[in-house]
């Protein structure tokens, strides 16, 4: 099986990548203008970021319009916005009429994945900047349609990959370009979380009062195969492959994301991936997405990444470990970055005499992560001032790698991704 990819150009460098976001920033807003924002879905991620945007842009910004399919979701939202706003929002249940809105200048979509493609496609179309949560789309080739129409719209486009936008992650690209820990063929990442045996994974909670009276179901699933009424699949949407990658692109993307803006690499030329679901086997649970997944990626230029996660056991918690021939940077819980320098037998006394660093976000540089820096560089770029760091270019780089892991993990076989061909095929 193989599928024909419509773009060879996105294999670009980071910097290059970004660059092609500058003609956006001749249409963008004067700076001295107040933002009206359009926000599209407003559930757990999408209710605590109206406080994120707030946070960034306290005074330059003001979410006017909200949508959402279930009517507890806009009343929740509609009541904190009065609070941290002072003004009423208008609400909505279909994105298209928040769209139809012209006193719109951006909008934040934060649905489920398998719902970006249309959504910001018709938001491009409508003239709107667009901050759009990761992955940039379900499938590779959903991808490449929102990048060609983000070229041509003109607009400004954040993919929402937020490491790029940590000081932590950005200081340790800094030390890594100064060589201090030389030359680098293999990172290590993983993600570790664990929850009680009756509170699993992604299993979250559904409202009692939910039904099909305040839920716009069909305008849920959009393109996804139609199914009856089923709050599971609503509410916890991560756990069947009609709305989600799963682990492959909710959390790896993250983290083979940073290690590209880290390293300046783009995608890997090939994915093993395996898996499966070890942590709640109970026969009433229909989950789809794996629990325990690990992928290894080969990348050009003799490059590895290693990459595990499971929802089982949190003691590791989330990182990236950066092991250069030199020394090992590494990155904990988005909050703590390490040096330390190689130590081998007969090493060269300038390498083990370097002293080791120790950095921690909200100590060092008052971040809990790189969420309000990310919201701060999309609004700034709406403004006219400066680009986005991560374009749709950047993000569907970081979206494909995420793909690949899903293809092969779904396939049971080594993924190849063909630059000249176009095109992914399985071994």
């Amino acid at each position: 099986m193989s599928d024909r990819i419509p773009r060879r150009d996105f294999l670009k460098t980071s910097a290059a990548a970004a660059a092609l976001s500058a003609p956006a920033i001749l249409q963008a807003q004067d700076t001295n203008d107040k933002l009206n924002i359009g926000w599209i879905g407003v559930g757990t991620r999408g209710y605590a970021g109206l406080d994120w945007l707030h946070k960034a842009e306290p005074q330059g910004v003001a979410v006017t319009a909200i949508c959402d399919t279930f009517t507890g979701h806009i009343a929740r939202a509609k009541d904190r916005i009065q609070t941290i706003y002072g003004i009423t929002p208008k609400t909505y249940n279909d994105y298209r009429d928040l769209l139809a809105d012209k006193s719109i200048d951006a909008v934040f979509i934060m649905t489920p994945e398998h719902l970006h493609h249309d959504m910001t496609i018709a938001a491009l179309r409508a003239g709107k900047n667009v901050y759009i949560e990761k992955p940039l789309a379900h499938t590779i080739e959903e991808g490449f349609d929102i990048v060609n129409e983000w070229k041509k719209s003109g607009k400004i486009v954040q993919v929402g990959t937020q490491n790029r936008s940590s000081s932590l992650y950005k200081k340790a690209k800094e030390m890594i370009e100064q060589g201090q820990i030389g030359d680098i063929h293999y990172v290590r990442a993983f993600w570790y979380r664990n929850s009680a045996p009756n509170d699993p994974a992604w299993r979250y909670v559904v409202p009692p009062e939910a039904n099909p009276q305040n839920t716009d179901w069909p305008k849920f699933l959009g393109t996804a195969p139609q199914r009856d009424w089923d709050p599971q699949r609503y509410f916890q949407w991560r756990l069947y492959w009609d709305y989600s990658g799963g682990i492959s692109t909710d959390l790896l993307v993250h983290q083979t994301d940073i290690v590209n803006f880290v390293l300046s690499k783009t995608v890997p030329l090939s994915c093993m991936a395996s898996g499966g679901i070890y942590r709640w086997t109970d026969k009433t649970d229909d989950r789809d997405v794996p629990d325990c997944l690990s992928a290894i990626y080969e990348y050009p230029d003799r490059f590895h990444i290693n990459y595990s996660c499971y929802f089982g056991n949190v003691h590791y918690g989330y990182g990236e470990q950066f092991c250069g021939n030199e020394g090992t940077i590494e990155v904990l819980n988005r909050q703590d970055l390490n040096f330390y320098p190689e130590k081998y037998r007969n090493a060269d006394a300038k390498i083990t005499s370097r002293p080791e660093v120790h950095l921690n976000g909200l100590k060092d540089f008052g971040e809990q992560d790189g969420a309000i820096n990310h919201f701060k560089n999309f609004i700034e770029a709406v403004r006219g001032n400066g680009s986005v760091i991560a374009p749709p270019t950047i993000g569907q780089q970081a979206a494909v790698s995420g793909h690949m892991a899903t293809l092969s993990f779904k396939n049971q076989k080594k993924i190849f991704w063909d630059e000249k061909g176009e095109k992914y095929r399985f071994t």
